[in-house]
């Protein structure tokens, strides 16, 4: 099931790309790069399904009753007046009324419990008026119709009916659907594996020691490790790697043998000490995307064999944008899922930007703000892309196009919430 990757997929279609434009490219030219393995369901949330799960039988595989209650021939019901008839039986769910039911007489029945042959109709036994002498009767009001509260086999899903398509995410919900249609195991894509690199000597592991003058904590790759997560790979952390061109090489060369991603941080560009970008372009393919957007120019895509290595800037707010809008989408297609595309909110917005720069698609940070009206869209006062502030007061993204000369309060912007990838409201 798996593919290589298209040889040389990334080269960019221009010298500097529209949001658009980039979109299309790594929409167009993605594959899936991941083997199949059969999932037990208990463990299948989120995983990818690589071929379609098609319903073997009908379900409900018999018609049923839908609540507890009494069944009954409709032939033998007065609509207005209702009926008198006695009860000669009872079925259960797992324990059915063997025999066919008697015109004139009626059967205990209970949710679940198959309908026994003569009957159609089901009163609950919430509205029927119930005796018990020598014989049990039970008095059913009028105003059913026929086939009340009755489950038809079939009625949920036919045979050979496609439950899911491959490429499918797999939600709790449809591990409900695959376990009802008899799926116990079904076919997935394996989980990407993805590793994630920091660069820079400037760049420090938290927690390892205090920080000396110009020393920076690594912010980020604890922020992509999560984020990744939440696109479905399995992800491992392979550290800080120094400035110097021959441990990168090497270290860059055992990554590619391991793992079908590899993300970095901070070597996005053509800077003397951006290492990863000069040894990527030796050992394979390389390409920096000049985006038309803000925060997040350049970015940088390669391959090396079969492996993705995406390199992102190194500025917090501006890997955080460009993992959503680019990264995330990606790994998805790469996992074998159907291209992702957030839906957008159309709100009012809450804030005045008098004047930006027309030509770039911008992306700010910004809230979901109650008001007497609804939901509005507020931002974040500072456009920094080192500003984590920003990140953690937000709650999504402003999507901003590329032809919006200024934004006033009221106008209507969209707005792309975290939690379509699956990160938690504030």
């Amino acid at each position: 099931m798996s593919q290589r990757p298209i040889d040389d997929c990334f080269r960019p279609l221009e010298p500097r790309m529209k949001h658009d434009k980039a979109i299309a490219l790594l929409k167009e030219r993605i594959v899936p790069v991941v083997d199949t393995e059969e999932v037990n369901l208990t463990t299948a949330g989120g995983r990818v399904l690589a071929r379609n799960a098609v319903a073997s039988f009908e379900i409900p595989a018999h018609t049923n009753a839908a609540v507890d209650g009494y069944a009954f021939a409709f032939s033998d019901y007065d609509a207005e007046k209702g009926v008198d008839l006695p009860v000669v039986g009872r079925a259960a769910a797992g324990r059915p009324f063997e025999d066919t039911v008697k015109s004139g007489t009626a059967v205990r029945i209970l949710t679940g419990a198959v309908l026994p042959g003569g009957v159609d109709t089901i009163a609950m036994q919430e509205d029927v008026l119930r005796t018990e002498a020598d014989v049990i009767r039970v008095r059913i009001p009028g105003g059913l119709k026929a086939g009340a509260n009755v489950r038809r086999a079939g009625e949920d899903v036919k045979t050979s009916e496609t439950l899911f398509e491959a490429g499918h995410i797999l939600r709790p919900q449809d591990l409900a659907a695959l376990a009802s249609a008899g799926i116990a195991a079904p076919l997935c894509f394996k989980r990407l594996r993805l590793g994630i690199v920091s660069t820079g000597d400037e760049v420090i592991a938290v927690g390892s020691r205090a920080l000396d003058h110009g020393e920076v904590y690594d912010a980020n790759s604890p922020m992509l490790s999560e984020l990744t997560r939440l696109a479905g790979t399995e992800t491992e952390y392979l550290g800080i790697w120094p400035d110097k061109p021959e441990e990168v090489e090497q270290r860059l060369k055992a990554a590619a043998e391991r793992f079908d991603v590899i993300l970095t941080t901070g070597g996005a560009s053509r800077g003397e000490e951006d290492h990863i970008s000069r040894v990527l372009e030796r050992l394979g393919t390389r390409h920096f995307w000049q985006l038309d957007v803000k925060p997040g120019r350049p970015m940088m895509f390669g391959q090396i064999g079969n492996t993705v290595v995406v390199g992102l800037p190194g500025n917090p707010v501006a890997v955080f944008v460009c993992f959503l809008m680019y990264v995330f989408p990606l790994l998805r297609k790469l996992s074998g899922a159907q291209w992702f595309e957030p839906h957008r909110i159309r709100l009012p917005a809450d804030f005045e930007v008098a004047k930006r720069k027309i030509g770039r698609r911008e992306f700010w940070r910004g809230m979901m703000v109650p008001s007497d009206t609804g939901l509005r869209a507020g931002k974040f006062k500072r456009d920094g892309s080192g500003l984590i502030s920003g990140l953690r007061a937000a709650d999504g993204i402003i999507e901003v196009a590329e032809d919006v000369p200024h934004v006033q309060p009221g106008d209507m912007v969209q707005f792309i919430p975290f939690s379509e990838y699956g990160i938690p409201s504030r």
